[in-house]
């Protein structure tokens, strides 16, 4: 999927997320170790919401809400690993990149990609319900915004886990560190109540989705 992310102050738009390309290389063994030991992503106060993911929890609260009896972190065990590997790499490759104007005639819309059709934003949250479907607890997966190696705004999956917090993102089939992205964290759901974060005191830019 792509986010078109807006400057507030400046009101300049930033180019949106891409998808894996068929250049890309192919997936080295996601499965032959778990993710080392990273420091965790910090938030440092509240954020604005995206406006597409407030009407994405009016249609699907549940997957908006957080359980506070919900642990906030997996712990990462080879299993684990190789089910958030495996959901990572099979919905990448079982979606293929269309924009929200595409898609459902509208600039942002955050929706699951059912249909086999999506931008970034949709891969995401098409991985955390599976995720979610073989026990993984929805306070530990959060949709987060960042900028990406192009400074274009982009969707991905942060997991919060026992080693740190790991990234699941359609440019990609291995599951990384959030340090070892390159991207700059913008903001992310909240682990305590339905509402979005901070990340890296980061601030003034507004997400709307655009292409995958």
């Amino acid at each position: 999927m792509f986010l078109r992310s807006l400057l507030t102050l400046s009101g300049a738009a930033l180019a949106i997320c891409a998808g894996i390309g068929a250049a890309a290389a192919g997936p080295v063994d996601r499965l032959a170790g778990l993710p080392p030991l990273a420091q965790p992503a910090l938030a440092s106060g509240a954020a604005r919401p995206i406006v597409a993911w407030q009407a994405f929890c009016a249609q699907y609260p549940a997957e908006c809400r957080v359980d506070l009896n919900e642990p906030e972190r997996i712990v990462v065990t080879a299993t684990a690993w190789k089910q958030i590997a495996d959901v990572n790499a099979r919905v990448n490759h079982s979606i293929k990149p269309l924009t929200d104007l595409e898609h459902w005639g509208v600039v942002d819309q955050w929706d699951f990609a059912d249909d086999g059709y999506g931008d970034c934003e949709d891969y995401q949250l098409l991985k955390r319900r599976r995720l979610a479907e073989l026990g993984f607890p929805r306070r530990a997966m959060l949709m987060t915004v960042v900028l990406d190696e192009n400074n274009e705004g982009h969707a991905v999956l942060m997991i919060r886990t026992d080693r740190g917090d790991i990234i699941l993102d359609n440019k990609r089939d291995d599951v990384l560190t959030w340090q070892q992205t390159g991207y700059v964290y913008v903001k992310r759901e909240s682990q305590v109540e339905t509402a979005w974060v901070s990340l890296n005191h980061v601030s003034g830019v507004t997400a709307t989705a655009s292409r995958r």
